[in-house]
């Protein structure tokens, strides 16, 4: 039987409207390069990463979905085993910061309720074409008390980190309920962990 090359798995997803540059920031993390000729996802893709936290080594399977509305009977099926989201806004576009209200509803409704989440404002590189400015990304942030950052998949920036911080917020929670830690594909179900209740709308 070959030797397991990790100790945890975390399964994360990114969702958001379609446009905001999700695949973008997934292919930026997990292969380090950039394509401006992506073609929208259809129904739902997925990359693995591993990377060491806390001494341990944490393969991160990523789930990318689909924003459009025709796709979401598909990718409501995948919160339910996310221990982490990923909610990104296009901060060029005012409709996909508008919607966060929208997907947040979708996590509140489909999630476990300890799910750890993130809201990234992505393609910071744009800022002559900024519609949504950083004081009101953080607003709306902590409001619902998840962490913000703003990325840019093409310039390289806060990528890296938005993916670690979620993971290591995975990390912590398990850490304070020893005992739960999924080590296995078939357990990745965090449900039955009596975490505190995502702050949604």
């Amino acid at each position: 039987m070959a030797k397991k090359t990790y100790d945890l798995l975390f399964k994360l997803l990114l969702i958001g409207d379609s446009g905001v540059g999700k695949t973008c920031l997934l292919f930026r993390f997990s292969d380090d390069a950039f394509n401006t000729t992506f073609i929208s996802t259809i129904g739902i893709d997925f990359k693995i990463k591993t990377v060491e936290l806390g001494g341990k080594k944490i393969k991160l399977q990523i789930w990318d979905t689909a924003g459009q509305e025709r796709f979401h009977t598909i990718t409501t099926s995948y919160y339910r085993g996310a221990m982490g989201i990923i909610l990104v806004y296009d901060i060029t576009n005012q409709r996909s910061f508008d919607n966060i209200t929208k997907w947040l509803r979708n996590i509140d409704e489909h999630a476990n309720e300890d799910v750890e989440k993130m809201i990234l404002g992505n393609k910071c590189d744009m800022e002559d074409k900024r519609q949504v400015s950083h004081e009101r990304g953080m607003m709306v942030a902590k409001e619902h008390s998840i962490p913000f950052l703003e990325t840019s998949a093409k310039s390289n920036v806060n990528v890296e980190q938005a993916f670690l911080k979620l993971a290591q917020a995975i990390l912590d929670k398990m850490n304070r309920a020893p005992g739960q830690q999924p080590n296995r594909s078939d357990a990745i179900d965090m449900q039955k962990q009596s975490g505190k209740k995502g702050g949604c709308c």
